[in-house]
């Protein structure tokens, strides 16, 4: 696009940490999990910003100065960098294997504003939030984004059949066709029709059985509700929820908040009792995190919280508290 535009210079991607965009070499260097950069997904243009995660960052801004000077980190990096080479800033709209990191309100409008002052493309990751998982079709719509490009996979056929897309804006979209010739980037399965038929049953049948609006309505509020209830654990410093995605972010003491110090181990203790006792937990970090399927009921939930609560006390009897 930018060649095309006669800026071929824009080259450089901004992301942040903690991000994740995929596990090619390319798209590692394009997130912002250094585990994968250490293992020679570290290729040069691409930048990173921390993320607007307030439970270590934020301290005591309210919610609206936290969310602009978030935002601020990004025209930081990009007149370091120079906006003249900057070609985008990519983001999750909630950063999912990254921890469930929900921004503050306002964060991306900024984001928005500092992307078209600089003249730099707004790519935003829909691949965990996409296909109702927040309540709304993408979080896009929830959050009012207005992307020049959007990547989505996963809920687009539930997992069922491998298949992933990227939707294209129209100024960048108007390029490619006026000017850009033959598309030379195709894949060998691009547009393979048994993924095409399960990701449309799959999406008739969200639509069919009002999926969207289930956790929207009930399940996604009654799924905050009910974890919130694990905040007065001694192990919980934060619990945070946006539809059906939750973390909960485990400390050693909620004075502070004071961390562990040897970051992941304890959260690694909470995710096997959490296993062992029939609930598929993930430790980011030590901050355990949660991905329900759309089909989640309450009782469900309620089944999810109990086991939880078993496993972050047998974890804390671990650690001797």
């Amino acid at each position: 696009f930018w060649a095309l535009e006669g800026k071929p210079e824009k080259r450089v991607i901004i992301g942040r940490e903690y991000g994740y965009h995929g596990s090619t070499i390319m798209s590692a260097s394009m997130g912002g999990m250094s585990g994968m950069h250490d293992q020679a997904a570290n290729e040069p243009d691409f930048e990173h910003i921390r993320p607007p995660y307030g439970f270590l960052y934020q301290g005591n801004q309210d919610e609206a100065v936290f969310a602009a000077n978030a935002a601020s980190w990004l025209e930081d990096r990009i007149i370091e960098v120079g906006a003249d080479r900057v070609a985008a800033f990519v983001a999750e709209p909630v950063q999912g294997a990254g921890g469930v990191i929900v921004p503050p309100d306002g964060y991306f409008a900024h984001i928005e504003a500092i992307c078209r002052k600089h003249d730099i493309l707004f790519i935003v990751d829909e691949v965990i939030t996409g296909f109702g998982r927040t309540g709304h079709w993408f979080a896009s719509e929830k959050m009012g984004l207005s992307p020049d490009m959007m990547t989505m996979a996963k809920g687009l056929t539930s997992g069922y059949m491998p298949m992933s897309a990227v939707m294209v804006g129209d100024r960048v979209a108007a390029r490619l066709i006026a000017d850009g010739g033959e598309f030379y980037h195709g894949f060998t399965y691009s547009g393979h029709p048994v993924a095409a038929a399960v990701a449309l049953a799959n999406l008739d049948l969200i639509e069919r059985e009002n999926m969207i609006e289930t956790v929207r309505d009930d399940t996604g509020p009654y799924f905050a509700s009910a974890l919130s209830s694990l905040a007065d654990h001694r192990l919980v410093g934060e619990v945070r929820t946006f539809g059906l995605l939750a973390a909960i972010e485990l400390v050693k003491s909620k004075d502070g908040p004071v961390m562990f110090e040897d970051t992941g181990t304890v959260g690694g203790m909470c995710r096997d009792h959490a296993i062992q006792r029939g609930l598929m937990m993930r430790a980011v970090r030590d901050a355990m995190i949660l991905s329900p399927a759309l089909s989640y009921t309450r009782a469900d939930i309620d089944e999810t919280v109990a086991i939880a609560r078993k496993a972050l006390d047998a974890t804390a009897t671990d650690l001797g508290l």
